[in-house]
C-alpha cells in the first residue's frame, strides 16, 4: 500500500490529474448533452413532458443511485479497476442511446450510461484524495470541480452544434472518442491500489441505497402526472422505507457502507447538503433554461447551447480564486459567497426571462450562476474529502458525486415537475377562458397540455390555429418555468441559511479537521466518542 505524505503529489501529477479530469469529462458531458435535444426527442417520439423529464434525469438517476455502493467497492477492490470498467461500459451505453428507436430504449440506455459513470466518476475524486494532500489537494479539487462544471455547461453548446446538421442521436455518441481515449490513458497512467481498505463491503447496505435513491427520484418525477398519483405515493413510501432501513443498517453494521459517525461531522454533512443545492441548482436551471430558449425564444439548438457559455467560462476563471479563498478565508466564507452569486443569478432569471428578454440578460444570468458554482464547488467537495480517512475516500467521493447527481436529479425532477404542472394548469385555464372552449375536445386538450412539443405538432397540423396555439403554449411554459425558478431561489436561500448557521468558521474548521484526522489515526472508537461531544455532530 502506498502512503501519501502531507502536502505531497503523485509522480507525473499533471498527467494523472489530466486523465482523471478526462474521465470526469466523459461523465459530465454525457450528463449534460440531452437537455438541448429534448425538444427534438419530444417531437420524434411524441413524448410527454414527463417522459422528457425522465430522459433528462435518467443519467443522473443511474449515477446517483449507484455512487455510494460503487465508491465502497472501489475502496475495497481497486479504484483503478472501477475507473476502467466505467469507461468501457460507457461505450455501448452511448451507442444504444444514439440509435434508440423509442422512449423506453433511450431511457434504459441513459440509465446504463449513468451506471457506467457511477463506476468511473466517484473514483476520480477518490484518487485525487488518495494521491494528493494538503494545499495541492485543494488546487486539484478546484480544477476537477471547475472543469467538471464547465463541461456540464459546455454540453449544451456541443449538442446544439451537432443538432444543426445531424439527428438528435448524435449528441449521445459524441463522447465515444473521449471515452476510448480515457479508457486507454487510465489503463496506462493511473496508479493502482493507493490507500485502499481491506474491510469487507456492506453489500446489503449498498443494494438498499440503490433502491432508496432510485425510488426517491422517480417518485418526484411521477408526482405531477395525472393518473400516476398512486405510483408516486408508492415510490415515495418505498424511498422512505429504504432510507430508514439504510440508516438502521449503517448504524449497526460492523463495516458500514456509509459510516454515520463520519457523516455526523459538521464539515461533512453541511458540505454535503450545501453541494447538493449548489450543483442541483445549476443542472436544474440549465434543464429548464434550454427548453425556454428553444420553445419560447425560438433559439436554434446551436444558439441555445451557446447561451450557456458564460457559465462555463465563469466557472473556469473563478476556480483558482476559489481554491485560494478556501485556504485563506475558509470553506464557510467561500460557500456563502458562491451562494450570493447563485441567488442573484436565479432572481435575475425569475424576473427577466420572458418572451422579450435579450440574450445579454440571459448571458449575465448564466455568468452569475457560473461564478457562484465556481466559488462554492471547491469548498463543498474539499470539506467532504478532508473529513474522512483516506482509506474511506470512496465515501467522500460518492457523497461529492451525490452532490452533483442526486442534487441534479432532485432539482431537475422537482423543477421539471413544477414546470409540467404549471404548464398543464396554465394551458387548461387558457382553454377554459377562450371563447372557443366548447369546441375543444378532451383529446385535443390532452394533446395541448401534454407538452410544448405536442402543442407545436398540433399547431403544424392545424395552421389556421397555429399562431394561437403557439402563443398559448409559450404563455403556459412561462407560467410553469416561473414556478421552477421561484422554487430554486427558495432552495438556495435555505441552503445559505444552513451554511451560515451550521458550518464552522475558518479557525474552527481547521481545528475540527485536525481533530478528525487525529481520531481517524486512533481508530473508530475515538471517532465514536468524539461524535457524541457537543458541537461536533448533528
Amino acid at each position: 500500500m502506498t502512503t501519501v505524505e502531507k502536502g505531497s503529489v503523485p509522480a507525473r501529477a499533471g498527467l494523472v490529474l489530466f486523465v482523471l479530469i478526462l474521465v470526469a469529462a466523459v461523465a459530465n458531458l454525457n450528463l449534460a448533452v440531452a437537455n438541448v435535444a429534448l425538444p427534438e426527442i419530444g417531437r420524434d417520439f411524441d413524448a410527454s413532458q414527463t417522459q422528457l423529464n425522465l430522459i433528462a434525469v435518467a443519467y443522473s438517476l443511474g449515477l446517483a443511485a449507484s455512487v455510494l455502493y460503487l465508491g465502497a467497492l472501489g475502496d475495497r477492490y481497486g479504484r483503478k479497476m472501477l475507473l476502467v470498467l466505467g469507461m468501457a461500459l460507457s461505450i455501448p451505453a452511448c451507442i444504444i442511446a444514439g440509435f434508440a428507436p423509442n422512449f423506453e430504449v433511450l431511457f434504459g440506455a441513459r440509465l446504463l450510461g449513468g451506471l457506467s459513470a457511477g463506476l468511473a466518476y466517484p473514483t476520480t475524486l477518490a484518487l485525487i484524495t488518495a494521491l494528493w494532500s494538503g494545499p495541492p489537494r485543494t488546487k486539484a479539487i478546484a480544477l476537477w470541480s471547475a472543469l467538471g462544471g464547465a463541461l456540464s455547461a459546455l454540453g449544451p453548446l456541443l449538442s446544439g452544434a451537432l443538432l444543426e446538421k445531424f439527428h438528435w442521436g448524435s449528441v449521445f455518441v459524441v463522447t465515444l472518442p473521449l471515452a476510448l481515449l480515457a479508457l486507454i490513458l487510465a489503463s496506462v497512467f493511473v496508479p493502482s491500489h493507493v490507500n485502499e481498505t481491506t474491510d469487507p463491503v456492506d453489500n446489503l447496505g449498498g443494494m438498499v441505497s440503490v433502491v432508496f435513491i432510485a425510488a426517491l427520484v422517480l417518485s418526484i418525477n411521477f408526482a405531477p402526472v395525472d393518473g400516476m398519483g398512486t405510483l408516486a405515493i408508492g415510490l415515495g413510501a418505498i424511498a422512505l422505507a429504504a432510507g430508514a432501513v439504510f440508516v438502521f443498517r449503517q448504524s449497526r453494521a460492523k463495516f458500514p457502507l456509509y459510516d454515520l459517525r463520519i457523516a455526523r461531522r459538521r464539515t461533512f454533512w453541511v458540505a454535503a447538503l450545501a453541494g447538493i443545492i449548489v450543483f442541483g441548482s445549476l443542472m436544474g436551471v440549465i434543464f429548464v433554461g434550454q427548453q425556454f430558449l428553444q420553445n419560447v425564444l425560438q433559439y436554434s439548438t446551436l444558439a441555445a447551447g451557446a447561451a450557456t457559455l458564460p457559465a462555463a467560462a465563469a466557472m473556469v476563471i473563478v476556480a483558482p480564486q476559489s481554491a485560494k479563498l478556501v485556504e485563506s478565508r475558509g470553506s464557510r466564507f467561500t460557500l456563502l459567497l458562491g451562494y450570493v452569486f447563485i441567488v442573484v443569478g436565479l432572481v435575475l432569471a425569475w424576473l427577466t426571462w420572458k418572451e422579450d428578454v435579450s440574450y445579454w440578460v440571459v448571458a449575465v444570468s448564466y455568468a452569475l450562476l457560473g461564478i457562484g458554482i465556481g466559488l462554492a464547488g471547491t469548498p463543498a467537495s474539499r470539506s467532504l474529502t478532508g473529513s474522512v480517512p483516506v482509506d474511506r475516500a470512496g465515501m467522500a467521493s460518492g457523497t461529492a458525486d451525490l452532490q452533483r447527481d442526486l442534487g441534479g436529479a432532485i432539482m431537475q425532477s422537482t423543477l421539471g415537475a413544477l414546470l409540467t404542472a404549471g404548464y398543464a394548469a396554465s394551458f387548461t385555464a387558457q382553454i377554459a377562458q377562450s371563447p372557443q372552449a366548447g369546441s375543444v375536445s378532451e383529446e385535443t386538450q390532452s394533446v395541448l397540455t401534454k407538452s410544448f412539443s405536442s402543442a407545436a405538432d398540433l399547431a403544424e397540423r392545424y395552421p389556421q390555429y397555429g399562431e394561437q396555439i403557439i402563443a398559448a403554449a409559450k404563455q403556459a411554459f412561462l407560467d410553469g418555468d416561473q414556478k421552477s425558478y421561484a422554487a430554486a431561489i427558495v432552495v438556495v436561500l435555505a441552503g445559505a441559511v444552513l451554511v451560515f448557521f451550521a458550518f464552522p468558521k475558518r479557525d474552527e474548521e481547521k481545528r475540527l479537521l485536525a481533530q478528525y484526522h487525529s481520531e481517524d489515526a486512533q481508530g473508530p472508537e475515538a471517532t465514536e466518542a468524539s461524535s457524541s461531544m457537543p458541537g461536533n455532530g448533528l
